[in-house]
């Protein structure tokens, strides 16, 4: 009994130290609970009336800052420029129509301006504000600050637009911006809250619309007070946004400048590449047109001044356009071949001026023929038969994987609207899309860069220099994004043998050097700037055997849609490769003519870091080149070219 009565009394103890627990935890709860309660209903009690009182608190996006684009150097090729606006608010305006009147009798606005105002008003909600006027001089907008009392719902304000000071220059490469459309909305499952805010603007084409992402940056907020119409009362708070990131290409503005104005008027594109790393110099498409007229929101006028224009200017005729490649891809139907151990540098070809096949003859470019032919002078005087006979010993098969060895047949992944793949062929190439048997006449229009094969400029320039560098070169166009440097592509070995590269790259120096070669006249005169390159002219039409019989017609007298293009790929200096240069000009006759002297001039700008010295020409082109180099029309960065730098 004297157990069971301890072990009640310490039991009893225990249940007291339990509940004296328990109610102190109680407590410390209670405590917590009451302190929290007061704090909101007493010290928070104005700040939950306001989100008591008929929700009248709205959180509202703050559109970011979008971030900027520079060139290499730092040289700003998009940027934001202070934009000057009036909008109005049909909530506050109550009689539009009247009040838009008033305000055109303060700052000019066209009647049409007026009636697209009045349509958005009533297509919206009647608290959002439509824009009337956009991008205004200062005057004006004072003018409407100063008339406030008698423009009701009539705000001015001050925001940021896209500009595009280099304009031109690259249309094609940077692209422009524009309002989010139901087409862009459609695109997108999950589509940023930014995007419904009315006039936010995105990226349309090139590099503004592939890095959209990076450049638009995050929303900020804000809390404002509304009225039960949803009328702004006061700003309560506001959390900035993240504005986008910078980018840097790896463009050269002032090449570029100099690149685009040497393609003058024709319709035409060129590309330099550093054959170092795969960093783009310049990359132009002609013509071109003006980015900012879209921003802007472009006239049907001007609209339709650019879709009509027999040149395409809207078309990147750079990485879009696909051409043939002409005599510029013999250099992928050497090199298979020499890999492929059928021929060797010293094999001989005899050329009549044609080649015998199937019953059919295919005719050498030189109609009397180029008699015994080397890998040299068939390069250097740009032989047809000897690619052709070479082509039956090699096979469509090797030529093509030659051909994807050195960039063609593939897209290059560029932050850049419409890049083609071209078309590098071969026999199950042809089964699938045609259905069909390759055949050898199939063979022999491919060894020399016409029938199926197409190339973009991009593409050749890649492939010259992948055989100036004998390396695996890949282009790149963004440098840097913020801080962070963007590394350049590996470029592993091409694996090729190198005398074989060699041979081909002497062949290419014949082209420019050599007494007879088809570049000379473009070739540089200066010993240490002499560029190899090759040319081409790829045709676009058919000729007939009686045409033939007659004289081909010339390139002069043909309509312009119906000549030849000009092709022309180089790369220099010869002993030192740094930079490669593709050309093509639509329908612009002669290769070595048209397109060689672009290539070499565009060389001679990169290379000397300036304008080129007409030291660097022959001596019987620099009256010539002076006038021509002077004219340009530049952006005023570069110095004149004088008869001083003849020597």
């Amino acid at each position: 009994m004297r157990r069971s009565a301890r072990d009640t009394e310490d039991s009893a103890k225990r249940i007291n130290r339990r509940a004296l627990l328990l109610g102190g935890g109680f407590g410390a709860m209670f405590a917590v609970l009451g302190a929290r309660m007061r704090y909101l209903q007493v010290d928070q009690a104005d700040q939950f009336r306001l989100l008591a009182e008929e929700n009248r608190i709205n959180i509202r996006l703050i559109p970011p800052n979008r971030g900027q684009i520079f060139d290499r150097n730092g040289k700003l090729i998009a940027g934001n420029e202070q934009n000057y606006r009036v909008v109005i608010t049909r909530e506050d305006a109550g009689d539009v129509d009247e009040v838009l009147h008033r305000l055109a009798g303060v700052i000019p606005l066209a009647p049409e301006v007026i009636e697209a105002t009045l349509a958005e008003t009533k297509r919206r909600s009647p608290f959002i504000p439509i824009i009337v006027a956009d991008r205004m001089a200062w005057d004006d907008l004072s003018k409407v600050a100063i008339n406030a009392p008698s423009l009701p719902g009539v705000t001015p304000e001050v925001g940021l637009s896209r500009s595009y000071p280099l304009d031109t220059d690259f249309a094609h490469v940077v692209g422009y911006v524009g309002p989010v459309s139901e087409a862009d909305l459609a695109k997108l499952q999950n589509p940023d809250p930014l995007l419904q805010i009315p006039e936010f603007q995105i990226g349309k084409i090139g590099v503004e619309t592939w890095m959209e992402d990076t450049l638009r940056g995050k929303a900020g907020s804000k809390r404002i007070e509304v009225n039960a119409f949803g009328r702004m009362m006061r700003e309560l708070d506001r959390v900035e946004g993240e504005a986008g990131q910078d980018i840097r290409l790896t463009i050269d503005a002032d090449v570029q400048n100099f690149a685009q104005a040497r393609l003058g008027g024709e319709s035409a594109a060129a590309v330099a590449i550093d054959v170092t790393n795969g960093d783009i110099l310049a990359i132009c498409s002609s013509p071109s047109f003006d980015p900012n007229l879209f921003v802007r929101g472009i006239s049907y006028k001007d609209y339709s001044i650019l879709t009509e224009n027999d040149h395409r200017p809207l078309a990147n005729k750079a990485v879009q356009g696909a051409y043939p490649p002409g005599s510029t891809f013999k250099m992928v139907t050497a090199l298979a071949a020499l890999e492929a151990g059928v021929i060797s540098a010293e094999t001989s070809v005899y050329c009549p001026g044609h080649y015998e096949m199937g019953g059919r003859r295919f005719h050498c470019w030189k109609r009397g023929g180029h008699g015994n032919v080397n890998l040299q002078k068939s390069l250097s005087e740009s032989c047809d038969v000897y690619y052709y006979d070479v082509a039956q010993r090699v096979g469509i098969d090797k030529m093509a994987e030659m051909g994807k060895r050195l960039g063609l047949g593939q897209r290059h992944d560029l932050p850049m609207s419409a890049i083609t793949e071209g078309v590098m062929p071969n026999k199950a190439w042809k089964q699938e899309r045609y259905q069909q048997e390759w055949r050898i006449g199939d063979t022999i229009n491919a060894s020399i860069g016409q029938g199926y094969v197409l190339a973009s400029p991009l593409q050749l320039a890649v492939m010259t220099a992948r055989v100036a560098s004998g390396r695996a070169i890949s282009p790149r166009l963004v440098h840097s994004i913020g801080d962070r440097p963007v590394p350049a592509p590996e470029a592993p070995l091409l694996g090729i043998d190198g005398s074989k590269l060699r041979a081909v790259r002497d062949g290419m120096n014949a082209v420019m050097n050599s007494q007879h070669g088809t570049g000379r006249s473009a070739r540089i005169a200066d010993e240490q700037l002499a560029f190899a390159g090759k040319s081409g002219t790829s045709q676009v039409r058919n000729i007939s055997a009686a045409e033939r019989a007659r004289g081909v017609i010339s390139n002069d007298d043909l309509p312009w849609e119906r000549r030849d293009h000009a092709l022309f790929v180089g790369y220099g200096p010869y002993a030192d490769p740094k930079v490669a240069v593709a050309v093509v000009v639509e329908h612009g006759g002669g290769g070595s003519s048209v397109a060689g002297p672009i290539v070499r001039d565009i060389l001679l700008r990169c290379l000397t870091g300036g304008m080129p010295p007409l030291s660097a020409y022959p001596s019987s082109q620099r009256g010539r080149m002076e006038t021509l180099l002077n004219g340009l029309q530049l952006r005023h960065t570069e110095p004149e070219v004088t008869a001083k730098s003849r020597a």
